[in-house]
């Protein structure tokens, strides 16, 4: 895809914490599978660096500080001057895009949407509201027109899940060349993986996991405590449900109660040893979108699940789920002590896990796909925005108001 010594920058919002959140973990997926295609890669961010962000200087990875609202990055840019630009959500190509497009016209802009943040903040609307989701809450959302804006502006957008390519195309009619479904790219499993996994008898309890600063864990959380895990205890009242997660508010803090089992663990240091150590994974999300990490670690850790259509979405493609999906919390609580209990019913779970690891997120099977893309957008890349009509309209439209209103904002703080 890549001559050796060609440079590609990649914005980010945020700093890479693959420990913390599954954005983290996507990001480091995709670094992974950039580097090994050749391009020396810069990650440009304006926030701040935290404790838990990975060293990308050991995987041989350039950083550099950037500001939002500065012509400091114009010039960063023009002395790079990378073949390929990627903005890790819709955010940052709003805030940088239009300086790409007008200091490296030519460099290639690829979106990673990590998830269609419209979908889940209308989910999360409707939970809230107690009302089912309809279209029309889609296509009247403010950041649904913001955030597929940004997927026509851009020249292909990275579309993790597989509902989420036919919502683009079926209800904002987005058309298909500007897309590319690029889901977790997971190396394949084999037999000496399974060998790996702690058996029946040598696990106990319950397990949750997932970055207490996004919303859908936070409300999956709140949802156990106060809806499922009574109905659990009921059946097995000495087991324990311990909740894992970095960033714990003082609303997740205060859940924590052990006379009842239910344990605020705060930080996996190593979430694949505590999610092997626990028989069931519980995910009992209400709203959300894209792909969740937290059920594919239990799958390559030959741990079970229960969890929602919500968390079980655009994961499993037709296979047998590893586990149980419900939406009721009477039965989410029914099946989880159920798989708890059966050793035979959680025996043949766990082993339908690793088929979908292999056939839905192997990376070799989606490395050449994504690659031969690019190769196609960088040879017609004039081409392929002659045809994308819509996106060159924003851009004129973006360059016209966003554009000056950055400067407008950059003079402001200068004085």
């Amino acid at each position: 895809m890549a001559k050796r010594g060609q440079e590609l920058l990649i914005i980010g919002s945020v700093w890479p914490e693959p420990q913390s959140s599954a954005a983290g973990q996507r990001m480091m997926q995709l670094i992974r599978l950039l580097q090994a295609e050749g391009w020396n890669i810069t990650f440009g961010c304006s926030a701040a660096k935290t404790d838990h962000m990975v060293e990308l200087a050991d995987y041989g990875i350039k950083t550099s500080p950037i500001q939002i609202n500065s012509s400091t990055f114009d010039a960063f840019i023009s002395e790079l001057e990378p073949s390929v630009v990627m903005f890790d959500r819709f955010i940052t190509e709003e805030q940088f895009g239009w300086r790409v497009a007008e200091q490296c016209p030519q460099a290639l802009r690829i979106l990673d949407t990590e998830d269609l943040h419209c979908l889940r903040r209308t989910r999360r609307k409707a939970v809230e509201q107690g009302i089912d989701l309809e279209t029309n809450h889609l296509l009247t959302d403010d950041t649904a027109k913001r955030e597929v804006a940004s997927i026509l502006r851009s020249d292909v957008s990275l579309i993790i899940s597989e509902y989420e390519m036919e919502l683009l195309q079926n209800v904002f009619k987005v058309d298909s060349s500007l897309l590319l479904y690029l889901p977790f790219l997971i190396d394949a499993m084999d037999e000496n993986d399974m060998r790996q996994w702690p058996d029946y008898e040598e696990r106990s309890g319950f397990i949750t996991i997932g970055n207490f600063r996004h919303a859908p864990n936070m409300d999956g959380v709140r949802y156990l405590k106060e809806q499922i895990w009574p109905l659990i205890r009921e059946e097995l009242p000495r087991e324990e449900v311990h909740i894992y997660g970095a960033y714990p508010s003082q609303e997740a803090q205060k859940l924590y109660q052990p006379q009842d089992g239910f344990y605020i663990k705060g930080r996996a240091r190593d979430a694949e040893k505590v999610m092997k150590q626990a028989r069931v994974c519980l995910a009992p999300l209400r709203f959300g979108a894209g792909l969740k990490g937290k059920l594919t670690k239990a799958m390559q850790c030959g741990t079970p699940s229960v969890t929602t259509p919500i968390g079980a979405e655009g994961i499993a493609g037709g296979l047998d789920w590893p586990g149980v999906v419900a939406e009721s919390p009477k039965k989410l609580a029914a099946a989880a002590v159920e798989l708890h209990e059966n050793a035979r019913k959680w025996g043949k779970a766990q082993g339908w896990g690793m088929p979908i690891i292999n056939e839905r997120f192997n990376l070799s099977e989606h490395q050449p796909r994504f690659v031969h893309k690019i190769e196609k957008l960088k040879e017609n890349l004039e081409t392929h925005r002659l045809q994308n009509f819509t996106g060159a309209m924003l851009r004129h439209h973006q360059a016209a108001s966003t554009k000056y209103m950055n400067r407008w904002i950059e003079e402001k703080n200068k004085n």
